[in-house]
């Protein structure tokens, strides 16, 4: 811990020394996504949890990451693994305790780590005490939610007030005997909507940021914000025409239940809450990242109304493995660059819970580029946990399945709707159940190709995806990449390139290459004005053929099959060398002072 500590000082006074001190400590993280069942059992119980977390922290100093964000830990039935809440303010047995908790912001604070919570204001657990009050009409929280009578057919039959449907499929209202009411949710059953056009809980919710932000969490991811507000007179949603089943979540157009002016409005009081306590405090800011799938001029709205940045998913949303060089610059990078609002900073995400991994959505062979391409691009990178070695999707049978989603389906589809393939346990090495936990029984089967695929055995390999990921986290703390200009190039039909500048320096520029296609091509960099004739290969791929330290020319070069290559002017690659190694000779100075 102590020698942890050492570094993390000597990082700190490097860093200090070459970025703009104007730039606030979000705006150029890598953020790193644990999901808490899956990253480390500490009691054998093969779930993971908070003491779990805890201990591995040090993984993340070493990974190079700046801050982590804790999917739901709060109590919970688990109809939807967290998401469906029944207290805001403690923790569930399975992951700890409160003090658990507590000492885990303790030790990331004593590390340098920034700790993110999962804010789920949507909706809370059909077993919350708020609903269970809502249910009998106890005030205050009667209209804690949202109640309709149904509508009464000529037989007596009364069925839901509209035509509504749920994102996990099926009416979004349920009859409740006790009310002799309908209750909306958007989501599962288990999950009732709260009502926001309530005073009382925009209130209650507000307290739920300030007893975490108490707690010491440095900031907030929003989970499911666009739902928040749903049209007060409900009317019947649009159709679509693209399916005649009225359970489908795509059989109406939502006009009426996402993206609502009055849910900008409350991502605008919740931005003040966050300000006011910054205020009140230490002056560290305290962030909000909004989870909103929209398009984008709905997602860069958020950015004026408060939210530090909503969630670019251009490159999981827009692309895959499928997509050529020219698509994912268009459709992926262009489409965020040229539309994010001046002055605002902008954010990269390539995988999280809910979606394939990078190893699987796109290949194996890209997760070195995509990796590149996440940490290297202006703003903050997110990396879901286990993206740093290359983990895959894992197959889970209809038997081991988890995930509400799949086992809302049937066994002949429930493999179009799981998400349990990309939340299989965190890969540590080829010990028993692969480290993840003591027990040979885990709450999802442990990849099978962990005995190979680990994160020991990429830290004592002399070339992993790990080691790739650890030479762009370092590289991210240089001013090149914390403040640099950013000019994106299409080289041809299957290659992509961008490069990052400081317009202080002609030998900064930076470029980043990476080939979609499935063989060699040969490229020219002459697209890049300011770039030197040679350059030097400072990252690469696991599988290039072109290897760190090699000269290629800037008219000429040959890069290898799907992989990517982080080029540099050899005078920045000197001066990186010059600084490492005066930071290797501090290092060791400090080494001296401590054995005396």
């Amino acid at each position: 811990m102590r020698m942890g500590i050492i570094v993390l000082g000597l990082i700190a006074l490097l860093g200090c020394s070459s970025v703009n001190g104007d730039t606030e400590w979000w705006q150029t993280m890598s953020l790193y996504q644990i999901y808490p069942r899956s990253w480390k059992d500490s009691d054998g119980d093969g779930i993971g949890d908070l003491q779990g977390i805890e201990s591995k922290l040090e993984h993340l100093v070493d990974a190079g990451v700046d801050a982590f964000w804790i999917s739901p830990i709060y109590p919970s039935p688990m109809a939807d693994f967290g998401y469906d809440i029944s207290d805001f303010m403690d923790i569930d047995p399975i992951f700890g305790t409160l003090d658990d908790f507590d000492n885990l912001v303790a030790t990331a604070k004593s590390l340098g780590l920034k700790v993110v919570m999962d804010f789920v204001p949507n909706h809370s657990s059909d077993e919350h005490e708020w609903f269970i009050n809502s249910m009998a009409s106890v005030d205050p929280y009667t209209d804690y939610y949202i109640w309709k009578n149904g509508t009464v057919l000529e037989n007596g039959t009364i069925t839901p007030p509209n035509n509504w449907v749920s994102v996990f499929g099926g009416s979004a209202w349920t009859w409740n005997n006790q009310r002799q009411a309908y209750y909306l949710h958007q989501f599962a059953e288990e999950q009732p909507d709260l009502n926001y056009w309530n005073e009382e809980v925009v209130a209650a919710m507000k307290e739920v940021l300030v007893f975490w932000l108490d707690r010491g969490v440095d900031g907030f991811r929003v989970d499911a914000i666009p739902h928040l507000f749903e049209d007060s007179t409900f009317p019947d949603e649009p159709l679509t025409g693209d399916t005649d089943d009225p359970t489908d979540y795509g059989y109406v157009e939502h006009d009426y239940t996402k993206h609502l002016q009055e849910t900008y409005d409350m991502v605008q009081q919740w931005r003040e809450v966050l300000d006011n306590y910054t205020e009140n405090s230490d002056g560290v800011p305290r962030i909000m990242m909004a989870e909103a799938y929209a398009n984008t001029s709905m997602t860069m709205k958020y950015y004026d109304y408060g939210a530090h940045f909503p969630f670019n998913f251009n490159l999981i949303s827009n692309v895959d493995g499928s997509s050529t060089a020219a698509e994912i610059k268009e459709s992926a990078l262009d489409e965020w660059l040229n539309n994010v609002p001046d002055n605002a900073t902008s954010n990269w995400v390539i995988g999280n819970h809910d979606q394939s991994r990078v190893a699987s959505r796109y290949s194996p062979e890209q997760v070195d580029a995509m990796n590149m391409i996440n940490l290297l691009l202006p703003g903050v990178s997110v990396t879901y946990y286990g993206e740093e070695i290359g983990m895959e999707d894992q197959w889970i049978s209809w038997e081991d399945t988890q995930d509400p989603q799949g086992c809302g389906a049937d066994e002949d589809t429930y493999e179009d709707y799981t998400r349990d393939p990309n939340r299989t346990p965190m890969q540590w090495d080829a010990t028993t159940s692969a480290g993840f936990s003591t027990s040979n029984s885990t709450w999802l089967p442990v990849n099978s190709n962990y005995l190979t695929l680990n994160l020991a055995a990429q830290i004592d390999a002399d070339v992993s995806h790990y080691k790739v990921f650890q030479d762009l986290t370092t590289l991210r703390k240089e001013a090149v990449i914390q403040e640099g200009t950013v000019n994106v190039q299409l080289l041809n039909d299957n290659v992509m390139a961008f490069s990052r500048e400081l317009e202080s320096s002609s030998d900064s520029i930076m470029i980043v290459v990476t080939n979609f296609a499935n063989h060699t091509e040969m490229i020219s960099l002459e697209a890049f004005e300011n770039a030197p004739d040679t350059l030097v290969v400072s990252i690469a791929s696991i599988d290039s053929d072109l290897t760190a330290g090699t000269t290629v020319s800037k008219s000429s070069l040959e890069i290898s099959a799907l992989a990517g290559l982080v080029l540099r002017a050899s005078t920045a690659s000197g001066a990186s060398a010059v600084v490492s190694s005066g930071v290797i000779t501090l290092f060791m100075a400090v080494l001296a002072n401590l054995r005396y």
